[in-house]
């Protein structure tokens, strides 16, 4: 899949999980969705959204794809790594110009920071499949998936008391 269609569709899947569970309350929804403003609650769902966007692409290329561990293998790291991506990226305006005065410009921001974090994910997916994984890495890759994911469900459903797990409308 094109790199920057992928990125349009991981940037609708955030914005799906974004608002998922505020407009519909649905229960099962929790884990994935969003269900305050945290920095947590962004990375889980660049996290998810990322991991469905790539379910999404393997479903409409699996009959291209050659070697499905030269598929999974490099979207599985970038799907963990991702959300990191976000942080990075969105992070530089507090860095460089302090708080945005307007809630457009921040919500411009918000996209632009979610777009790119896809991109960046999609050129190291690009690089890694023609890459041959060992069983080391692809162990590596593996558990550090489910920490991640066992991560942002367990801390969603109880957070610890790190302030990444602020709700900012609460403070």
């Amino acid at each position: 899949m094109n790199i920057f269609v992928k990125s349009l569709l991981y940037l609708i899947m955030f914005s799906i999980l974004h608002f998922g569970y505020d407009l519909t309350h649905l229960i099962f929804l929790i884990p994935f969705c969003g269900v305050n403003e945290s920095v947590f609650q962004h990375l889980k769902m660049a996290f998810w959204s990322y991991l469905f966007t790539n379910l999404i692409e393997y479903f409409i290329e699996k009959e291209k794809i050659l070697k499905k561990d030269n598929f999974w293998y490099p979207r599985l790291l970038t799907t963990i790594i991702v959300p990191w991506f976000v942080i990075l990226v969105w992070y530089l305006v507090p860095a460089l110009i302090g708080k945005l005065k307007s809630t457009g410009l921040e919500i411009v921001w918000a996209i632009f920071t979610t777009y790119i974090s896809g991109i960046m994910g999609g050129v190291i997916e690009k690089n890694f499949e023609n890459h041959s994984f060992n069983l080391k890495i692809k162990i590596l890759i593996l558990i550090l998936f489910i920490i991640s994911a066992f991560l942002y469900i367990r801390f969603t459903y109880s957070p610890p008391w790190i302030d990444l797990f602020e709700n900012p409308e609460t403070l």
